[in-house]
């Protein structure tokens, strides 16, 4: 049996705080996730691999177990991982005991590799807080990657998702942040001998967007006003998430002045009608193609400032 590193298959080192790793195993579950990879076996393997490495590491007493078995790994190997054989006082206060089956039920038959059924999936009855558990048992929550853009953020949109071959819709509120997440009842695993069900959360990460930076509730952007406008004063037409809006500019406006537009960012997440600011960065358009007599105007004026 293979010693498995769940740090270097998650790419975080052993000092990791809790959360580096959901970081990082959210990064490799939305690049190895099947529905990304149809048919990829490899992106599969791997996929299993993050899902393993989180169910240990995420966890407090089974990274404690993890970590303290690290260092004794041939001492284990050499004995069989009889109980008797080898030394478990050190962790006999942290052990919990599993349902193969349960384990199984995530990804199907061999989800976790033998490894991870040997260490954590059957202790033996003769340990402090070992053996099988039977009986009803609810089922385990689901943690499910979404990304969405910006404009999706803003507006609230419904997704489709695919589970077991059913469709399920899901409403995802305006106002959502990257780290938001949605509980869809019931849609976890399925509980044991008429227990509930566990519950499906989708985590939210909210895509960047090439005109705007959200700030909390507040946008900020960018936006080109005339030399005409900058000096004399006026309008200056803005584009915003919900559409195109007018900006006052004041007469003298220097470039990189910025200007806030209340009510025209993000909405609040638990009340929508309530949205933030747009904080918009002025950017001096110069004319080009200038006709001789535009020319000499200028050149008066450099005359008459100086």
């Amino acid at each position: 049996m293979e010693y498995k590193d769940y740090y270097q298959i998650l790419g975080v080192p052993r000092t990791a705080t809790q959360d580096d790793i959901k970081k990082a195993y959210r990064k490799l579950a939305r690049q190895y996730h099947p529905d990304n990879n149809p048919g990829n076996k490899q992106a599969e393997a791997k996929f299993k691999e993050a899902n393993e490495a989180n169910e240990v590491l995420s966890d407090p007493q089974k990274r404690q177990k993890y970590d303290a078995l690290g260092s004794q790994w041939q001492q284990y190997q050499r004995t069989g991982g009889r109980p008797g054989d080898f030394d478990w006082t050190q962790w006999s206060t942290q052990t919990q005991s599993y349902d193969a089956s349960d384990l199984n039920d995530l990804f199907g038959d061999g989800g976790f590799s033998d490894f991870f059924m040997r260490i954590f999936g059957g202790m033996g009855s003769g340990q402090a807080g070992g053996g099988v558990r039977h009986g009803p048992m609810r089922g385990r929550d689901y943690e499910q990657p979404i990304e969405i853009p910006l404009r999706d953020a803003f507006t609230g949109t419904t997704l489709t998702l695919q589970k077991d071959g059913q469709k399920l819709e899901v409403k995802i509120p305006a106002g959502v942040k990257t780290g938001s997440k949605i509980r869809m009842a019931g849609q976890g695993e399925a509980g044991r001998q008429g227990s509930g069900a566990g519950d499906l959360y989708l985590t939210i990460t909210v895509q960047s967007d090439p005109r705007f930076v959200r700030d909390g509730d507040d946008l900020k952007t960018e936006a080109p006003v005339d030399l005409y406008t900058l000096i004399l004063g006026g309008e200056a037409t803005v584009k915003t998430l919900n559409g195109q809006v007018s900006m006052k500019v004041p007469p003298e406006t220097q470039p990189g002045r910025v200007i806030r537009l209340r009510g025209q960012g993000m909405p609040h997440l638990r009340d929508p009608q309530q949205r933030g600011d747009l904080y918009v960065t002025v950017q001096a358009k110069l004319p080009q193609h200038l006709s001789s007599e535009e020319k000499k105007l200028f050149e008066q004026l450099a005359k008459l400032r100086k």
